[in-house]
């Protein structure tokens, strides 16, 4: 899956797909993660479900194996307290994934808030938030939740 994408990216910028100068993995990858992290961090704390949520969905959607992911959030939450916002996380990936990959990492936003049973009000909000600026439409929301519930009922 990760291949296309970046193939995709490079034939969109006409240049080579740069990664970030601390690390193999490409900027979408941190991007994602770092709001992932941020999302999980909302509420003010870090669950061991929300983390296995973000680690088993950044193994299966970025093909990646389990030090993989671990160097990526790693990296990604160095890169994300560094950050003064979200936008430059957002622009990046609004600018390089189609709106079904961005509706693909909201399921994902939604599987991080649901996974600890409880969702706070500063993640909802703040999941609001990265959906506008990746600029996700209410209705797409709305089923990217709805799958996410129905996801996390089969577990």
């Amino acid at each position: 899956m990760l291949e296309p994408l970046r193939q995709f990216i490079r034939e969109r910028r006409s240049v080579e797909l740069s990664a970030a100068p601390e690390s193999p993995h490409d900027e979408i990858q941190l991007a994602a993660t770092a709001l992932l992290l941020d999302l999980a961090f909302a509420d003010g704390e870090f669950t061991l479900p929300e983390r296995g949520h973000i680690e088993s969905a950044l193994g299966r959607h970025f093909n990646l194996d389990v030090p993989s992911v671990h160097d990526l959030l790693t990296l990604a939450d160095a890169q994300r307290r560094r950050a003064v916002d979200h936008f430059q996380f957002t622009r990046m990936l609004s600018e390089h994934l189609d709106v079904g990959q961005r509706v693909v990492l909201a399921e994902v936003m939604y599987g991080v808030i649901l996974a600890d049973g409880k969702v706070q009000d500063p993640e909802s909000m703040m999941l609001r938030k990265l959906a506008n600026l990746l600029d996700i439409e209410p209705g797409y929301l709305t089923e990217a939740g709805k799958r996410a519930n129905e996801a996390r009922g089969r577990d």
